[in-house]
């Protein structure tokens, strides 16, 4: 297997200029499958808007798969109208295109797409084999991206305003994809071609899932009124497995809506489909792959958190990696409001306990720089699974510092940009850290810079310092380089627990001489503990 380049294996990042200038319209994506030999071919149709003037168009595309044909605006190219050295690919326009014009490129393309040695951590194709024989095939291409096996503009925001997607496959497979099931056309030697329809999907999010599915469907009805479309796609053989799992997705759906909003994608549906992988959140048709298994907690873990990304990730989709936190703290953080909604505190915060023993504290979650993916996740130079574990903690504390509902309405806005979303007054929306200061700041009413500067642009937690002098209990917040950090704690003198504020970080009670003192019994915050492990390695997706 060819390796990829460096631009290729990167997604995401500072933004060519020739591309910063194109709005992505509209993608018609072709494949054909050839499990036999690991192969594909494809025809991609892309249209764009431009913003400035353009002699050349600038796509990503893995140079391992070559391109054998270009047409702009039906103009057939020569063949040295186009170079793809090192995976971003230059197209010589036939004419200058002014500010304003529109762009229309058909790319024939094909070969033998990388291959995902651990997906989904790598990304990639996973060629399989079903337990009954069949080729059991799937992409997951999160951390390289969308030119692992597409042409695109490989970075958050330039997500299409619609994709048409059409996917043939050899006879007796099915090719279940992200949002609408157009129809499936039978061609004359078995064949079959499966046309689907998405509106704005999440580039990474697109994908392709062939094997000798077997479909479970109902329709759940919505606390907003309106109906989702539930589907399942299963192996044969797993067919009890299969209804255990499905009969979670209404609860799960219902649980999101009450505590996020819509479901966003109700007009096409919640899918997911069993891969050859663990699993990912693509769009409309997430990837399930974790064998049915439980969580101690009494629900699939995976199928729960693959389901948070509709809302962050899908719905709302960071517009550049440095904010990744935004879709993976959020997401791992349902799964303890989850349990708080099931089964009280005590499964809140033991599932909390959990992630609080992975937190790393290498690298600020946040720098405020263009980052590619990688440079994010990867635990060496980067947060890595702090965006997680250290993100889901942060939101935890600040849910309990401003209360349930101020908590709700910063998510719903930052979600869905606005505070009461119903079907169909919404759109899927781009966001940043900057935004979320914002929003947090308006809905609180305060300055709250110093929350999110402390977790976020901080690779330390802050320390409370206790000192004692008879009666006389001084506290002290002690944060990175000195910041101010007045976040009030709870403290519990005997049986009284009381919430006691820290203006300007310190604060001195009175504690009575042989009374038992406790701070944060409840584990409300997040700060430095004597038992915090270091430099635990992470591996989730």
């Amino acid at each position: 297997m060819p390796p990829l380049t460096d631009q290729t294996a990167r997604s995401g990042g500072p933004i060519a200029p020739e591309q910063a200038a194109l709005t992505f319209d509209h993608a018609d994506l072709s494949w054909e499958v050839f499990p036999d030999r690991q192969a594909i071919s494809g025809t991609a149709t892309l249209t764009f808007t431009t913003s400035a003037p353009l002699r050349q168009l600038v796509l990503d595309l893995d140079r391992n798969l070559p391109v054998s044909a270009i047409e702009i605006g039906g103009r057939a190219l020569p063949s040295g109208a186009w170079r793809n050295p090192e995976g971003r690919m230059t197209i010589d326009l036939p004419a200058p295109v002014a500010a304003g014009g529109r762009i229309v490129a058909r790319i024939t393309y094909g070969g033998v797409p990388h291959v995902a040695v651990r997906a989904p951590w790598d990304g990639g194709f996973v060629w399989s084999q079903a337990p009954t024989g069949e080729p059991w095939i799937a992409t997951a291409v999160q951390g390289e991206g969308c030119d692992l096996f597409w042409p695109c503009i490989d970075a958050p925001r330039f997500e299409p305003g619609r994709a048409d997607l059409h996917i043939t496959v050899p006879r007796g497979l099915k090719a279940p994809s992200n949002g609408r099931l157009i129809g499936v056309d039978t061609l004359p030697d078995g064949r079959t071609r499966w046309n689907w329809q998405a509106r704005q999907p999440n580039t990474y999010a697109i994908a392709l899932n062939i094997g000798p599915y077997e479909e479970l469907t109902a329709t759940h009805r919505s606390r907003f009124g309106n109906a989702i479309p539930l589907h399942f796609w299963h192996l044969r053989g797993n067919g009890d497995k299969a209804r255990a799992l499905f009969a979670e997705f209404g609860p799960m759906v219902d649980f999101f809506e009450r505590a996020v909003g819509p479901y966003p994608f109700a007009d096409e549906k919640l899918g997911v489909v069993e891969t050859p992988h663990l699993g990912m959140e693509h769009q409309t048709i997430n990837a399930y792959g974790n064998g049915y298994k439980k969580a101690p907690e009494g629900f699939d873990w995976l199928l729960h958190h693959e389901l948070a990304h509709e809302w962050f990730a899908n719905q709302m989709t960071v517009a550049d990696w440095d904010d990744f936190w935004l879709h993976e703290g959020y997401a791992e953080y349902m799964q303890p409001l989850y349990g708080l909604r099931r089964d009280g505190y005590a499964r809140y915060i033991a599932m909390l306990m959990k992630d609080r023993e992975r937190i790393a504290n290498r690298h600020p979650i946040v720098s405020g720089s263009p980052r590619d993916e990688g440079a994010v996740y990867e635990d060496a130079n980067g947060p890595g699974g702090d965006i997680y574990f250290k993100g889901a903690w942060m939101l935890h504390t600040l849910r309990w510092l401003i209360g349930d509902a101020a908590f709700e309405t910063v998510t719903r806005r930052v979600v869905y940009g606005r505070p009461d979303p119903r079907p169909g007054n919404f759109a899927p929306r781009f966001t940043t850290t900057d935004e979320y200061r914002r929003i947090l700041n308006d809905v609180t009413g305060t300055d709250m810079n110093w929350f999110l500067d402390t977790y976020l642009r901080q690779a330390a937690l802050p320390e409370l310092i206790e000192r004692r002098d008879g009666d006389q209990l001084a506290l002290e917040w002690r944060a990175a380089h000195g910041r101010p950090f007045p976040l009030p704690v709870e403290v519990q003198i005997g049986d009284d627990i009381r919430r006691v504020p820290m203006t300007g970080g310190r604060a001195t009670l009175t504690v009575p001489a042989g009374v038992p003192v406790l701070i944060d019994p409840m584990m409300r915050v997040l700060r430095r503990l004597p038992a915090d492990r270091q430099g635990t390695t992470v591996t989730n997706r």
